[in-house]
């Protein structure tokens, strides 16, 4: 947990668990409690004065199968707000496009099947300059496939803005640096703090 999210302590209203591979673990950068997109959504969180502590459970090089497996970890813990990043990775791995979904719904289910009411962001991809437009078209259906069935929040393409720009990823092109963070972070933000408003508006509601 980091020190931005340890401040609530006993006040929590929320937990917000961001679940991924390198994109959410924050490979490469620096300072990892800082310039990850969790940590920069921490303090857009901190900043707005809202009580939800953010959970960086992202994992370098993980495809949607070895999400499958590991989320089971987290499921013994309560969360509210589920952002699930996930399916990059298969891409590269040529993994066959029904089953990063089949994958990425288990996971769903498993979660839902913990929390029924939790609200959930999923971060799709879309179309990097650097890859193939033949070989990623069937992956940004799947996305959009799960955040219909499964009444998800979607951001389209996690790396708007940022994807194919050199200044604003590391030098093996592919994972942004800390401003090409701040970018995504920024462009996922309204999504998830509308997800935040909705949440702390039902918690006040049944505490009335």
């Amino acid at each position: 947990m980091s020190a931005s999210s340890q401040q609530y302590g006993q006040n929590l209203s929320g937990t917000i668990l961001f679940f991924g591979d390198s994109l959410t673990a924050g490979y490469g950068l620096d300072n990892i409690s800082l310039e990850s997109l969790p940590s920069l959504i921490q303090q857009k969180i901190n900043a707005e004065n809202m009580s939800m502590q953010v959970i960086n459970a992202g994992v370098s090089g993980e495809t949607s199968f070895d999400g499958l497996k590991r989320i089971d970890l987290y499921l013994d813990q309560h969360f509210d707000i589920f952002v699930l990043e996930l399916g990059a990775n298969d891409i590269f791995k040529d993994i066959p496009p029904h089953l990063t979904h089949q994958n990425l719904q288990a996971i769903i289910h498993k979660v839902k099947a913990t929390f029924p009411k939790i609200s959930m962001l999923l971060l799709g991809m879309e179309i990097p300059a650097w890859i193939a437009a033949d070989k990623i078209a069937p992956y940004h259906y799947v996305f959009r496939t799960l955040a219909a069935e499964n009444n998800m929040e979607l951001i389209p393409f996690l790396l708007e803005g940022v994807a194919g720009l050199s200044h604003l990823n590391l030098s093996d092109g592919y994972h942004p640096s800390a401003e090409g963070y701040r970018i995504i972070a920024n462009n996922i933000w309204p999504s998830l703090k509308q997800l935040i408003l909705g949440h702390l508006q039902a918690l006040n509601i049944k505490k009335s």
